[in-house]
């Protein structure tokens, strides 16, 4: 493992570990008290979202690399900015930090499961991937060190040591989601000569993507009918997976495929534009029924 490899890997140990601070008996018990609007978040990002990707990498005739990193953060559970997005716009707080909760745990088996039949099921990715002569199921040990281990740690912290995880969970949650950001800009900044006109194809399929994927959380909330605040929750966590993730793993498994990096970094930075352009309107939104 390289020093930058090994550098975002603690980052997104970190980031996991401050969100599982977070995290407490309380939250599991509203899981069990509100099942249908936390069915609601997990839908899009574990079914909706991964297909949907699945059928566009079948259509578009895209480089194996980048139809590969689409599937890779299509199966990714939601970010941790989810939370805070959701605060931000006035949404269902709990509920997303719920459905972090339970997406977390689900995505230890959800992820490689999706990325693995998908990237099977798709003749150029499956082809791309017997050339690199990579196991999909090596996506298993990324995730434990990278999800399964800090969150756990951390659930055990915020049980076991309540005064010290108070202390910490702020500075510590901010410091993570700073430093992910610098990250990624460095490295933009790093490959500079590919920040050209011909990003920009790269870019709006992001976009589409992106906004795809916060679609479907508004569509699934609304044929789910549930309330304003937890559609806006939903919303945000079929929006927002986490880019840190996927950058982790194409760091471990893919050994860091420019082409992957390029898109897991550009989803990183525009789904944070995106949730908190969505977290401004709707506090434009509730302001203007206040008045």
């Amino acid at each position: 493992m390289t020093a930058q490899q090994l550098i975002l890997s603690l980052v997104l140990a970190t980031m996991v570990f401050s969100v599982a601070l977070e995290l407490k008996l309380d939250d599991f018990k509203r899981v069990a008290q509100t099942p249908w609007a936390v069915l609601c978040g997990l839908i899009p990002q574990f079914i909706l979202l991964p297909v949907g990707t699945w059928l566009a990498t079948l259509a578009l005739d895209l480089p194996a690399n980048m139809e590969a990193a689409m599937i890779l953060v299509a199966a990714c559970p939601g970010g941790s900015l989810s939370n805070v997005v959701t605060h931000m716009g006035r949404g269902n707080t709990a509920l997303s930090v719920s459905i972090s909760a339970v997406a977390s745990v689900i995505a230890l088996v959800a992820t490689p499961f999706n990325f693995s039949w998908m990237i099977a099921a798709n003749p150029e990715t499956a082809s791309w991937l017997q050339q690199l002569s990579l196991d999909p199921t090596g996506i298993w040990l990324s995730l434990v060190a990278l999800l399964g281990i800090p969150l756990g740690l951390g659930l055990w912290a915020s049980h076991r040591l309540p005064v010290l995880t108070e202390r910490i969970r702020k500075p510590l949650g901010h410091f993570a989601v700073v430093a992910l950001i610098v990250f990624i800009v460095v490295g933009l900044i790093k490959e500079r000569q590919l920040l050209t006109l011909g990003l920009l194809p790269i870019l709006l399929l992001v976009v589409l993507h992106n906004a795809s994927g916060l679609f479907l959380g508004w569509i699934t909330s609304k044929v789910m009918r549930v309330s304003e605040r937890d559609r806006r929750a939903v919303m945000i966590e079929g929006g927002m997976q986490n880019s840190g993730l996927a950058l982790g793993i194409i760091a471990v498994q893919f050994n860091s495929d420019l082409g992957m990096v390029t898109l897991a970094s550009l989803w990183g930075i525009w789904h944070i534009i995106s949730g908190m352009g969505l977290a401004l309107y709707w506090r434009r939104k509730d302001a203007r029924l206040v008045d």
